[in-house]
Formats: C-alpha cells, sequence, structure tokens
C-alpha cells in the first residue's frame, strides 16, 4: 500500500528532471507560425527535434533527429470541448495541436509553441472527408488522458542519453510499459489514430499463399505502442510538406549578410556579423 505511492511521487519527480530543456540545442531551420498555419492542415503530423532531456534518448533508440510528434487538428471538431480548459488553448481557438506531455498528458497546444524548433510536416495521401473527420474527432477525444506513471522503470530507461541496448531490442524498449489504457506516448498516441481508420504508417509486408500455389501479398498491422516519430518521415504513404518552398523557391532572391563572401573565404566571422548589416 505504501510502495504504489512512493513510486508515483518517484515517477513525478523524474518526468519533470527529463522534460527540462538542454542548453545545448541549436536549431537550424525555423518557421514563423504565420507561414506553418497557411501551410499545414487538419491530419497533418508535426514531426519535432525536442530540446528536453529525454529527447536526446528517444532519437538515439530510435535512430532518427525526432524525438516528438504532435497532431494537427487546427480547431476542436464540434460538439467536443478540450478537458480543464483553464490549462490549455480556448477550445475556439484556432491552429491547435494535440500531443501527449510527459507531464500533464494528452493535452492541446497552440501551433506557436513549435515555432523555435527543427520541425517536420508529414502529410497523409488521398485522406477521405468522413475518415479525417473521424481521425480528428479521436485525436480530439483523446484530450485528459494521462501517462502512466505508477511504474518507475518506464521513466528511468531514459536517464541515459544512449541506453546501452543492443540494436534489434532499441524500439521494443519505446513500448516498455505497464499496458495502461490510458498510458500515451506521442507517436503511439497519433499511429492509434490512424490505425483507427486503417490509414497505413508503416505496416509489414507479408506473403501468404491462397491456393496452394499462388502468393498474395497482404498488410500486417503492428501495435500501435510499436510506433517512433521517425516511422511518419520514412513511411511512404505520407507526404512531406516544406513550407519555404511551396510557392515556388528562387535561391537568387535571397538576401545574403554581406560578411557572407568573407567567410565562405576564410571560414572565420568578421566582427559584429551576428548582427544584421
Amino acid at each position: 500500500m505504501i510502495a504504489n505511492p512512493v513510486m508515483r511521487f518517484g515517477s513525478q519527480i523524474l518526468a519533470k528532471y527529463l522534460t527540462k530543456t538542454v542548453t545545448t540545442y541549436r536549431p537550424f531551420s525555423v518557421h514563423r507560425t504565420a507561414t506553418l498555419a497557411e501551410v499545414m492542415r487538419p491530419g497533418d503530423v508535426l514531426l519535432v527535434e525536442g530540446d528536453h532531456r529525454i529527447s536526446s534518448a528517444i532519437k538515439y533508440l530510435t535512430q532518427s533527429t525526432w524525438s516528438h510528434a504532435a497532431f494537427y487538428l487546427d480547431k476542436m471538431p464540434d460538439g467536443i470541448a478540450i478537458p480543464n480548459p483553464g490549462s490549455a488553448p480556448e477550445s475556439n481557438e484556432q491552429h491547435l495541436l494535440v500531443e501527449a506531455d510527459l507531464e500533464n498528458g494528452v493535452i492541446a497546444v497552440p501551433l506557436s509553441k513549435y515555432s523555435r524548433y527543427n520541425i517536420r510536416i508529414c502529410r497523409p495521401i488521398n485522406i477521405t472527408e468522413p475518415d479525417l473527420d473521424a481521425l480528428c474527432r479521436f485525436m480530439a477525444s483523446s484530450l485528459g488522458k494521462q501517462y502512466d506513471l505508477k511504474n518507475i522503470v518506464d521513466l528511468a530507461r531514459y536517464l541515459l542519453p544512449n541506453p546501452p541496448v543492443p540494436r534489434r531490442f532499441r524500439r521494443r524498449l519505446l513500448a516498455l510499459g505497464s499496458g495502461d489504457p490510458t498510458r500515451a506516448i506521442c507517436s503511439s498516441l497519433i499511429a492509434q489514430g490512424f490505425q483507427s481508420i486503417r490509414y497505413p504508417i508503416l505496416p509489414e509486408r507479408i506473403s501468404c499463399s491462397l491456393d496452394g500455389s499462388t502468393e498474395n501479398e497482404m498488410m500486417h498491422i503492428r501495435h500501435h505502442s510499436l510506433f517512433a516519430p521517425r516511422d511518419f518521415d520514412v513511411s511512404p504513404y505520407f507526404q512531406i510538406v516544406k513550407p519555404e518552398i511551396r510557392d515556388g523557391f528562387n535561391y537568387k532572391n535571397i538576401d545574403w549578410q554581406h560578411h557572407t563572401e568573407e567567410f565562405l573565404t576564410t571560414g572565420e566571422r568578421a566582427p559584429g556579423s551576428d548582427a544584421c548589416a
């Protein structure tokens, strides 16, 4: 009776530690929130290169630069309200993302939250309007679910930036947990949503024989807990959307800083070159 509250308290402390930001994070490709809002559509998956302590371990385990995934909802579907609106954007606010947060569970956050991060937009192709509506409703109805923090082992695996785990076991390590139905990991929740409408992410291809001679290829759905953020990136069924080139891109129109030529020649920045000139 005593151990469970103690472990839960320890898990909460550990969760706070793992969600602290690191000072070494450096964004290279950021987009204005207005630009993202113009480009993104409901159903898009936003992949994020996170700057939390837990991000390094997730990127190592998944062998990817992406450590977090969020689902673009834009606005709340009719008839569904955000739980605890005092701690989340108002239900009538536009440009909402649904994400699973280690401390706060499944929450709605504004798109502007990731305006300073390296991101990638992954868009499902040819999804029907009824299925898209069902998907958005699934994600919106998941708001308020909480991480299962009963098992401190679930969090301790992320303490090392590079956990000493053989490559073949790394993805399985992400799925380690007690199996509580309210437990939601960012990419697992989104994968579960797409699986609810039978939209593929990275299904396993299985060859089978129906009549003993003819082989047919069938798709086998992996359990949603085994999906990682990178799977949306490498999936052949999601289009990569790059905001800056959507309306045409001409490198000749770039307004380069006048110190650039000197830097390319010498490899050294001129004094004051970080300022606009």
